[in-house]
């Protein structure tokens, strides 16, 4: 991600700072977009009974992690570095405190990025919630979303996203290291799959799993949440240039094309496996070459987005069978997508990086191997940072105030006994079927 602090180089004109300001508008509300996706997304994957249940982790995450963000979150991520690229400030900007003032030759107001920056964290909160579909007391995810946000997501998004700027301290994988992240790969991806593969092995399988079809109730509802989360994602990964520039359109097309090829690559994979191309592989190809995309978009060629979406996309639909062979119940594919997606991105970096785009060149573009070096340290501690806290923060609240539901409403039905609805009413009420004929049950007056 380009240099993300509020006070970076001024706009060259007003104009230009206002056509920055309305891109950064348009991207942060693309990627609040995404959360309504994701929960089509989640919800048509997940079984009849557990559709509301599964929308409203999304929903409820959003809640919880946008008042979080603004009350400390931000400030952990983006405040001044405490030492050692750790983690920042909790108490510089508590509440958005100072953060109103508008700021003479700032190409954006700082409260429009840090609520751009929000909902990086929203999204990928709402990520993990696929992992633990269909057993997960309510309430206790809220509060996971809550402590997970201060103690996972901000202190690694200011390793990888608080770039040094003047007197300011970042994170010490940007700074330190000199990995490259320009969206979210390390801070989103792998964070999200690690800690979906933490909080799922704390939980444990569902009732049935491995021995008993657990497949998408409806597929529609797949196909037009991953519709959304392909839109938004322009804004996610887009909308990181932080401005209306040449690297937005290179990124813009990047986007485009890693979904166009990861959607052929997971295809390719089932047609030669199964014998079918579904949709459900349409979608899931899509998302996979999205999520390997994300780190990498600002800093590949064309050609090489359309690699990563076929390395993505291939990968990754051999990956999520891993879980039937290991045994770990990941029940909507985040660690096969997003975990694994975000390793090939990241690591992908390393190999694809060109110089035409970026400061740096990758392995096969001649630039050796010390970039990749570091790509792989920092998909590395993510991963590590966040499968140990995440493990360790679910067995605390497991046993405090109970993580799982009890097997006699898992069987049920989470929908009914924690919302009480369901998703779909398909009772038939009313009697005779209508007809135009006149007399009961006419249509005529």
């Amino acid at each position: 991600m380009l240099d993300l602090l509020p006070l970076a180089a001024p706009a060259a004109a007003s104009d230009t700072a206002s056509g920055d300001t309305a891109w950064l508008l348009t991207a942060a509300a693309l990627v609040l977009l995404m959360a309504p996706g994701l929960a089509f997304f989640y919800g048509g994957m997940v079984r009849v009974k557990g559709v509301l249940n599964m929308m409203m982790m999304v929903f409820g995450a959003l809640a919880v992690v946008m008042v979080v963000w603004v009350l400390v979150g931000y400030s952990i991520a983006f405040g001044d570095d405490l030492g050692g690229g750790l983690v920042g400030d909790p108490t510089q900007y508590l509440g958005f405190k100072g953060m109103l003032e508008e700021v003479p030759g700032a190409p954006y107001p700082i409260t429009l990025f840090a609520a751009f920056q929000g909902l990086f964290a929203v999204i990928t909160v709402g990520l993990i919630a696929g992992a633990l579909a269909d057993r997960t007391r309510f309430g206790t995810w809220l509060v996971f979303a809550a402590l997970w946000t201060v103690l996972v997501y901000a202190p690694v998004a200011h390793w990888i996203f608080d770039f040094n700027a003047g007197d300011h301290v970042g994170g010490w994988m940007a700074n330190e290291l000199g990995a490259l992240d320009f969206a979210g790969g390390t801070a989103v991806e792998i964070n999200s799959g690690a800690a979906g593969l933490a909080v799922a092995l704390v939980l444990g399988r569902r009732a049935g799993f491995g021995k008993e079809p657990m497949k998408p109730h409806n597929l529609t509802l797949v196909m037009v949440g991953c519709g959304l989360l392909w839109f938004g994602w322009f804004g996610f990964n887009a909308g990181s240039a932080l401005g209306a520039n040449n690297t937005a359109a290179i990124v813009f097309l990047n986007t485009l094309l890693a979904g166009c090829t990861g959607l052929l690559a997971w295809l390719t994979v089932e047609r030669l496996r199964d014998g079918h191309a579904t949709s459900f592989g349409a979608a899931s190809g899509v998302v996979a070459g999205l999520v390997a995309i994300t780190p990498s978009c600002g800093a590949v060629t064309p050609v090489g987005a359309m690699l990563v979406g076929l390395a993505a996309g291939g990968i990754c639909a051999l990956a999520v069978g891993l879980k039937y062979t290991l045994k770990y119940d990941d029940s909507l594919d985040v660690v096969g997508v997003h975990l694994v997606g975000g390793l090939v991105g990241t690591i992908g970096l390393g190999l694809l990086a060109s110089s035409s785009v970026t400061s740096v060149d990758g392995l096969l573009y001649g630039g050796g191997a010390d970039q990749l070096g570091k790509q792989l340290v920092a998909a590395g501690a993510t991963l590590g940072y966040s499968l140990v806290v995440s493990a360790l923060l679910a067995l605390l609240l497991d046993k405090t105030l109970g993580f799982r539901v009890e097997p006699e409403d898992e069987l049920a039905g989470l929908d009914l006994v924690v919302h009480a609805e369901t998703a779909y009413d398909l009772h038939v009420t009313g009697g005779a079927r209508p007809h135009f004929g006149g007399g009961p049950g006419s249509m005529q007056p």
